[in-house]
């Protein structure tokens, strides 16, 4: 089969009645974001990057157990006069494997 050909019989699949909307069915929506509250301390902070790691417990709201994961700060000003090894309370928001801390607060 010479390329020509491969290209039109592609062609074809995709211009077959039906094939467009079978196609248009399989892909899936991007996932919505989910938001929950938690609790744990700062284990490592890059003000200059916008991020923070924390040690929290379990956020049921997002389905996360408790773990350490960084945090893209939204916006980066929340992490004005945080410290590592401080307990905080925190609002996080997820998206796919996107993850940010959207509020911040010492405990």
């Amino acid at each position: 089969m010479t390329t020509k050909s491969i290209i039109i019989a592609g062609t074809a699949l995709l211009l077959a009645p039906g094939s467009t909307t079978a196609w248009a069915q399989s892909a899936k929506p991007a996932a919505a974001a989910k938001v929950g509250t938690g609790a744990g301390t700062i284990t490592a902070l890059d003000t200059r990057a916008g991020t923070v790691t924390i040690k929290h417990g379990a956020i049921p709201a997002i389905g996360w157990p408790a773990m350490t994961m960084t945090f893209r700060a939204s916006p980066p000003t929340l992490l004005k006069n945080l410290r590592t090894g401080q307990r905080v309370g925190f609002t996080a928001k997820a998206q796919g494997m996107n993850a940010e801390v959207t509020a911040i607060r010492p405990q």
